[in-house]
């Protein structure tokens, strides 16, 4: 830090930024900025349906590549130093993925099991529906649905070399009409579009880029596309919220909104070690287990009554 420097410049963070995460996280405030300007780990996802986590470890070990398992991320590896994916044992038969274990941690959160149809909303680049698919390979289907068409092809070329299947929907999640064939979904995972204040340390440009004018133009589009999504829930579905913000406005915040508007939802406790309680959901910040800066809730639609 440099003493003679207002204290966002010496963070440096730019100072709407500055303000928003002192005033959310007053305590954590100093060691969320010095996070951010660490350079991030390499994280891993063994690929379950081909490798143990140990022994793709000791594939690691055998090619001189130190690594160690992640804490709370069941198939969650973190690389000692960055490395190429070509010098990754298997990478390109699909052995492993490159995924920050904060982004690893929604399949557990989803109670995956065979039979289901499950929706990953706003799936590009594709870990997460990667994830997903060698978590339960046994699904009924996977939709991954983006709004970029460039991107979802990303989606699929990591799919492919997983060896994995999906459907896959270019639209707009919040325009449920135009693309839903009213076939409800048993689980949904919604990593929605936000203002990627938990992980600026791999994206630096965010800071320039970013706005404070930007935080209420995405708090609306996160408010439509969750309810848009809720429409298309299975009652007694699951529905899984997940940003790689920090920000109080697009996290719990918005869950308890989202919560007020719609009587037949419930914020189920999340029975798991990482991150900050916050009532409706759990908050990683880059400072505490070395993740990303994450948000999970996890939404519980009432099951339909009978008459």
């Amino acid at each position: 830090m440099f003493k003679d420097l207002p204290a966002d410049a010496a963070s440096a963070h730019p100072a709407w930024l500055y303000k928003a995460i002192t005033r959310a996280w007053p305590e954590q405030a100093n060691a969320v900025f010095e996070a951010n300007n660490t350079h991030p780990p390499m994280c891993l996802r063994v690929n379950q349906q081909q490798h143990s986590r140990d022994a793709y470890l000791a594939k690691l070990s055998a090619a001189d590549i130190d690594a160690t398992t992640c804490q709370y991320a069941p198939m969650g590896l973190r690389l000692s130093s960055p490395c190429g994916v070509e010098a990754l044992p298997e990478f390109f038969a699909g052995a492993v993925s490159v995924q920050d274990e904060a982004a690893q941690l929604c399949t557990r959160l989803l109670e995956l099991q065979p039979g289901q149809r499950v929706l990953d909303a706003c799936a590009a680049p594709g870990g997460k529906s990667g994830a997903i698919l060698e978590t339960e390979p046994a699904l009924q289907e996977l939709v991954a649905l983006d709004i970029d068409e460039g991107r979802l092809e990303r989606v699929a070329d990591n799919l492919q070399r997983l060896d994995l299947r999906a459907h896959y929907q270019v639209a707009d999640a919040a325009d449920p009409q135009a693309w839903w064939d009213s076939q409800a979904f048993d689980r949904i995972l919604l990593d929605a579009p936000c203002s990627a204040t938990g992980v600026l340390r791999r994206n630096p440009d965010i800071r320039l880029h970013r706005r404070a004018s930007d935080i209420p133009e995405l708090v609306s589009l996160q408010r439509r596309i969750l309810d848009a999504m809720w429409q298309c829930l299975a009652p007694g579905g699951i529905l899984v919220y997940a940003t790689c913000s920090v920000l109080p406005e697009e996290n719990e915040q918005q869950i308890a909104d989202f919560l007020q508007r719609h009587d037949d939802a419930h914020s189920a406790a999340l029975d798991v070690a990482w991150g900050i309680d916050r009532k409706v959901g759990r908050q990683l910040l880059p400072s505490n287990e070395g993740a990303d800066g994450f948000f999970y809730a996890k939404l519980v639609k009432a099951a339909a009554t009978g008459h």
